[in-house]
């Protein structure tokens, strides 16, 4: 049987909107991780035969097929191509996907995967107000829909008031929340100041570190943060902020890693992706789990480590409410409400995080997922080696 391995990954460290990564162009950003995964896997840029990117609101910097942009920007070779994948914030991990799913299939040996994202200047969305503006719209992508209207109705598509019905649904409390959110600050801190994320991040220019973290929260100062939404438990203290970011991967076949002389780090051991309702949104991750486990044949004891995406902190808790999993296995280095989430890196910033702590650890299996635009969600599963 085919295996895909994965090689190498890397990330830069995640800035802050308005932050040290602001004014970076997309191009850059991407180009900068590529050309440090070049470096460090030994490989010749040229044996790569496609590199996937993920990116959302791929307008004005980000628009023009990224991918394709990142890896010419990085004076990487002109006869590699590149493509850019829209699965939401599942982007980059979808493309690890893609990656594995060619490799496994036999036609590609050598893949790059990753996903690039400067929020701070294409702002969430701002696709999508961009396109509607001219037409003389004012709604999302589902305005004007006969289908969509004839299933969903006129009901509002908001990640907010998606996270605020999880937060009802499985009764999670603002307080429980809170706690949560503090401890991914304090985990992301003390992931900081003991360097464990040193070995997977390639500092540009004074960027060094991950911005997000807040040394200075508390519970006192998230509780006197107003609600996003009115009478609603969720707050900005609550979500994943807004940042700017890439991250890549290099994933091989079994020929490959015997050709270039390569040493496989994890093998991909399974992929999947399942879809629920749309308008909550953000749940996806609960069914999606099931089905992986049950069609990998394994139970959450046998995972060691769990990275899930911190859109919100209803949408992890109440993950682990559904599937009974060891908190103290999940998320163990904080997440996106403390690291921040630069939509299209964030799959394989997140993959990236789970390879390198995988071995520090010397845990065996690390399962990451999480919510999409769009009621989905990816699962993959890694196996350390």
């Amino acid at each position: 049987m085919a295996e895909a391995y994965i090689v190498e990954a890397v990330r830069t460290p995640v800035g802050r909107r308005g932050g040290g990564l602001s004014a970076v162009h997309p191009a850059d950003l991407g180009a900068h991780v590529l050309t440090a995964l070049m470096e460090r896997s030994g490989v010749d840029p040229a044996a790569v035969e496609d590199v996937v990117l993920g990116c959302l609101d791929t307008v004005g910097p980000q628009a023009g097929d990224i991918a394709r942009t990142c890896w010419l920007a990085a004076g990487l070779p002109e006869e590699v191509p590149g493509v850019t994948v829209d699965r939401q914030c599942g982007s980059s991990q979808q493309a690890l996907h893609f990656a594995a799913q060619a490799v496994l299939s036999g036609t590609q040996d050598l893949v790059v995967a990753g996903g690039v994202q400067n929020m701070s200047q294409v702002p969430i969305a701002f696709a999508t107000r961009q396109a509607a503006e001219p037409l003389g719209l004012t709604e999302g992508p589902f305005a004007g829909s006969e289908g969509w209207r004839a299933r969903y109705g006129d009901r509002p598509v908001n990640q907010f008031l998606g996270a605020e019905e999880i937060a009802r649904t499985w009764d999670i409390s603002r307080e429980a929340m809170e706690e949560f959110a503090l401890g991914s600050h304090r985990r992301a801190i003390r992931a900081i100041d003991e360097g464990r994320f040193d070995r997977e991040t390639v500092a540009y220019g004074d960027v060094t570190h991950d911005e997000g973290p807040r040394r200075d929260t508390s519970e006192e100062k998230m509780a006197g943060l107003r609600p996003l939404v009115e009478g609603g438990r969720l707050t900005a203290a609550l979500s994943s902020q807004i940042s700017d970011g890439a991250s890549a991967v290099l994933i091989a076949s079994e020929r490959a890693v015997r050709e270039h002389g390569l040493t496989p780090r994890a093998r991909v051991h399974h992929l999947s992706v399942r879809g629920e309702d749309p308008i909550r949104m953000l749940s996806a991750p609960i069914p999606a789990t099931a089905y992986a486990l049950k069609k990998a044949g394994m139970t959450l004891d046998e995972i060691d480590l769990v990275e899930i995406n911190e859109a919100f902190a209803s949408v992890v808790l109440a993950w682990l409410k559904a599937t009974g999993a060891d908190p103290g296995k999940v998320n163990v280095n904080g997440g996106a409400i403390a690291l921040g989430h630069p939509l299209g890196a964030t799959g394989t910033r997140l993959a990236t995080t789970l390879l390198h702590e995988l071995e520090r650890t010397r845990g065996r299996y690390g399962l990451q997922t999480m919510c999409e635009g769009g009621g989905q969600a990816n699962v993959t599963v890694i196996e350390r080696l």
